[in-house]
């Protein structure tokens, strides 16, 4: 069975004090308080920002090397894509990540494509030569437009990804048109479970926090045990990701899925 980590998409929320920091802790201590629950953190900031070294050996620091990693892709290489800049940019962030890959901390790179992104030759091409920029990295795409799982079109990407060592991000989201379903496969021996939430009513709305606010029940984590349990027995690691972060919802999620998962790794 694969090792698992379970942490939360970000976590520098000053809406989780009194949920999960307490008030009076300083937000530069968040970081630290997080690595004492949790063992893995998705990083969303760099999708935002292009990171800097100082920045992300400063995480390092931090967290006492207690935490692993996966950073999500800046925008410039996913949803902003320039034709002449884009390798730049990836060698600018791929140098970007050495303090944790010189520690073995980095557990994937996530490149979040969006919705606009179908499965077409261009499309195809850009990804592969993307690819090739970060060899050697453990990588993982997430696909927000369900024509990368047309029948006829799924075998072909799984088989591509996995001819790659590439992983394919399994992710649930509100059954929504042209969007992708929850499909646990494992293309590489690093694979992802991202958890958005199931919030339909908001999520074409322009405001990213209404659009995560989702708490799963508990029956409902526990349904997602069957697929990590799958997934685990062909790969060396699992990341579960909560990104409801909305009212510090991905935390309480996130708590309860360690102790289910627990259950697999060691059962009673």
């Amino acid at each position: 069975m694969a090792e698992i980590y379970v942490g939360t998409s970000g976590y520098d929320y000053p809406e989780w004090r009194g949920l999960f920091y307490a008030n009076e802790l300083p937000r530069e201590e968040f970081l630290a308080f997080y690595a004492e629950h949790f063992r893995a953190l998705e990083l969303n900031y760099t999708y935002y920002g292009m990171p800097e070294e100082r920045q992300i050996a400063s995480m390092v620091r931090r967290s006492n090397g207690r935490l692993k990693f996966s950073i999500k892709a800046h925008k410039s290489l996913t949803h902003e894509i320039s034709v002449s800049a884009w390798r730049d940019a990836a060698k600018e962030f791929r140098a970007a990540l050495y303090p944790m890959v010189n520690r073995g901390l980095l557990l994937s790179l996530l490149f979040q494509f969006p919705q606009s992104f179908h499965y077409a030759v261009d499309e195809r091409r850009y990804l592969d030569s993307l690819m090739r920029e970060f060899d050697g990295l453990p990588r993982v795409v997430e696909f927000r437009h369900d024509s990368w799982q047309a029948k006829g079109v799924v075998e072909r990407v799984t088989a591509g990804l996995s001819e790659r060592g590439i992983g394919w991000c399994v992710t649930d989201m509100p059954g929504l048109r042209h969007l992708p379903t929850f499909r646990p496969v494992a293309t590489a021996p690093v694979t992802y479970v991202r958890l958005h939430g199931r919030n339909a009513a908001s999520w074409h709305g322009t405001n990213a926090r209404d659009r995560y606010d989702y708490l799963y029940s508990d029956a409902e984590l526990e349904s997602f045990l069957p697929a990590i349990t799958a997934i685990g027995a062909s790969a060396q690691v699992v990341q579960i990701y909560f990104n409801n972060h909305a009212k510090g919802q991905a935390v309480v999620n996130a708590r309860k899925m360690k102790i289910l998962c627990d259950s697999i790794v060691s059962p009673s």
